[in-house]
C-alpha cells in the first residue's frame, strides 16, 4: 500500500493529511488556541478523593479537574498497554487495584500526565503511570517490565529485542516498551535512546521540584504535531513526506539525521505555486468531512449522525439496484460501506460507541463477510478499536479509542439558528408563533401600533398562502400592525417593534 503524509505548516495553523492509495484516511491540525495536550505532564492537587468512584478529580490548571481512576495509579500489564505505552483501558478490571483512598489524599500535589483532552462536558483523563516516548523506546519511570510492540510479528525479533532491553534496564529503574519502528534496532540506537529518555525524566523531576508551591503547573509539554507525527509515524512503510514549509522541512530532515538516515531522502518540499493541499484535491474533500451525507462509488450512501451519546451511522443503497439477486446487491453495497465507515471514522476522529445499521442481510455467512471486511479495514486504524458480532436487530456495534475532541467539534460550531440541531421551523410554524405572541401583546394592552420584521422567506410564505393574514390579525388584537421583510432576521424568528418608539419587545411576550 502507497502512504504518504502532507504537511501545511502556516502561522496559525498546522495540518496533516495521512493519504493511502492517494485517498485521504487521516486529518490532524493544530492552532495556538486548540494546543493539544495529550502526553503533557503536569504537577497537580488532588480536589477530591471519590472512593464510590474509585477516582480522584486533580486540578491541572484546566476549566475542569482531570479525573484520575484507581487504575491509572497502578502499574499496567504488559498486554494492557499500546504502542505509546499508554494503557489500553478496554482490557482493565479491577482486579489487583488498591482502593483510591490509600494511594491519593485531598490537597496532595502529584505528577500525572494527561491522556485523554476535555471533551465536551467532561474534563481531561490524567494517569500516574507517566510514560515519555521516543522514536523507538517508549520510558516509563513508575514501571518495572519490558515490553515489545504486539505489530512485532517476529518471536525471534521480539526475544531480541526482549533481552536487549533487559540488560540495559538492569542497571536502570523504570520499565520500557519497544516500539514498532524499533524492528531491527541495533544496540548503538537503543543505548542512545534510552539515555536520552532518561536525561528527559530527570529534568521533568527536577522542574517539578522547583515548582512545588506554584500547583498547578505544567512541567513538561509534549511535542508539536509534526514533530510527534515523525517520531510516531514516518518509517520505511511510507513512502513519502511532502512539507510546504522550509522551516519544517529542515527540521524534520535534522531530526532524521540523527535517528533514521535512511529516510531522509523521503522527505521532500513542495515547491508548486498553487498551496499544497490544493495540489492533491483535498480541500474539498475536508469540507465534505462536515455532510451528514457520504455517497458510496455504486449509488448507495450513508448518513452519518453524530450525538451526545453515540454515533449512528445508516447504510442506504439509494439509486443502486443491482441486475437480478437482491441479496448480491445488498452485500455489494454493505462492502462499499464496511470499507468507507472504517475510512470516516478514522477520518472525522469519531470515537466512543458507534453504531451502524448495515442494510438487512438474510444470509449469516453475508453478514460475517461484512464484520470481517470492517474489522480488515479498521486494523489500519491508529486508534484501538472493537467490533461486535451482529446484534438481533442486524446492527454492528463497535468501539473507537476516543483521545481528543472529533473534528467535527474542533472546526464546526452549532448554527445559530437551529442551536445544533440540524433543523429550522417552516414558515407556516413561525407565523402560527407569530399569530400567538400578537394575542399576548393584545392580552397586555400596552402597546398601539407595531412592526413585525420576519425573514424574506416567510414574508413570501404570507404574501403567497396567508395574503389576508396580517388585515386579519390587526381586527382581532387592535393592534395596527405592518410588516417589514429583514434578511437578518433568523428565518424561523421574528421581531416586534413598538411604534412610534422603535423599542424591541419581541423578548417580552415570545416564549413559543
Amino acid at each position: 500500500m502507497k502512504r504518504e503524509i502532507l504537511i501545511n505548516a502556516g502561522q496559525r495553523e498546522t495540518r496533516v493529511a495521512i493519504l493511502e492509495d492517494d485517498c485521504l484516511v487521516e486529518l490532524l491540525h493544530d492552532r495556538p488556541e486548540l494546543r493539544r495536550t495529550v502526553g503533557n505532564i503536569y504537577l497537580g492537587k488532588v480536589d477530591a478523593v471519590l472512593p464510590g468512584m474509585q477516582a480522584a478529580f486533580v486540578n491541572i490548571g484546566f476549566e475542569k479537574s482531570a479525573f484520575l481512576h484507581a487504575s491509572d495509579l497502578v502499574e499496567p500489564d504488559e498486554d494492557s498497554v499500546d504502542d505509546d505505552g499508554r494503557p489500553a483501558r478496554n482490557n482493565r478490571n479491577n482486579r489487583g487495584i488498591p482502593n483510591i483512598q490509600d494511594l491519593v489524599k485531598r490537597n496532595q500535589s502529584i505528577l500525572v500526565q494527561v491522556t485523554k483532552e476535555p471533551i465536551s462536558t467532561k474534563g481531561p483523563r490524567v494517569t500516574r503511570q507517566i510514560s515519555l516516548a521516543g522514536r523507538f523506546l517508549v520510558y516509563m519511570p513508575f514501571a518495572s517490565k519490558v515490553g515489545v510492540s504486539r505489530k512485532i510479528d517476529s518471536r525471534e525479533e521480539r526475544s531480541r529485542l526482549r533481552e536487549m532491553l533487559s540488560g540495559m534496564m538492569a542497571k536502570e529503574s523504570g520499565g520500557v516498551i519497544v516500539r514498532t519502528v524499533a524492528e531491527d534496532l541495533t544496540e548503538g540506537l537503543v543505548k542512545r535512546e534510552l539515555k536520552s529518555l532518561i536525561a528527559q525524566w530527570k529534568k521533568i523531576k527536577r522542574k517539578a521540584h522547583f515548582v512545588r508551591l506554584r500547583v498547578p503547573t505544567l512541567v513538561h509539554e509534549e511535542t508539536s504535531l509534526t514533530s510527534g507525527i515523525t517520531r510516531d509515524l514516518l518509517s520505511d512503510k511510507v513512502d513519502g513526506v511532502i512539507v510546504d514549509s522550509k522551516e519544517v522541512f529542515d527540521e524534520i530532515r535534522r531530526y532524521l539525521k540523527e535517528v533514521d538516515p535512511d529516510l531522509v531522502n523521503r522527505v521532500t518540499q513542495y515547491k508548486e505555486p498553487a498551496p499544497l493541499f490544493d495540489g492533491y484535491d483535498l480541500e474539498t474533500e475536508i469540507r465534505e468531512l462536515f455532510d451528514k451525507r457520504v455517497d458510496l462509488p455504486t449509488g448507495g450512501y450513508l448518513i452519518i449522525e453524530p450525538t451526545e451519546a453515540l454515533v449512528s451511522i445508516d447504510v442506504n443503497t439509494g439509486r443502486y439496484t443491482g441486475k437480478h439477486d437482491p441479496e448480491k446487491t445488498i452485500l455489494r453495497t454493505n462492502l462499499e460501506a464496511a470499507r468507507e465507515i472504517a475510512r470516516q471514522v478514522r477520518l472525522r476522529d469519531l470515537g466512543g460507541i458507534i453504531v451502524i445499521d448495515f442494510i438487512d442481510m438474510e444470509s449469516q455467512r453475508n453478514r460475517d463477510k461484512v464484520l470481517h471486511e470492517l474489522r480488515n479495514h479498521l486494523g489500519r486504524d491508529r486508534a484501538r478499536t472493537r467490533a461486535f458480532q451482529v446484534s438481533q436487530l442486524g446492527l454492528i456495534e463497535m468501539t473507537r479509542q476516543r483521545v481528543r475532541p472529533s473534528l467535527w467539534d474542533t472546526m464546526a460550531d452549532d448554527c445559530p439558528s437551529c442551536g445544533g440541531t440540524g433543523r429550522v421551523f417552516r414558515p407556516e410554524v413561525v407565523v402560527r408563533r407569530l399569530e400567538r405572541t400578537l394575542a399576548r401583546v393584545a392580552g397586555d394592552k400596552s402597546e398601539r401600533r407595531m412592526a413585525v420584521r420576519v425573514h424574506p422567506e416567510v414574508a413570501l410564505y404570507l404574501m403567497e398562502q396567508e395574503p389576508n393574514f396580517l388585515k386579519e390579525l390587526s381586527r382581532s388584537t387592535g393592534i395596527d400592525l405592518e410588516l417589514r421583510d429583514d434578511p437578518i432576521t433568523r428565518i424561523d424568528d421574528f421581531r416586534l417593534v413598538a411604534q412610534p418608539a422603535g423599542r424591541d419587545v419581541t423578548d417580552r411576550y415570545a416564549v413559543a
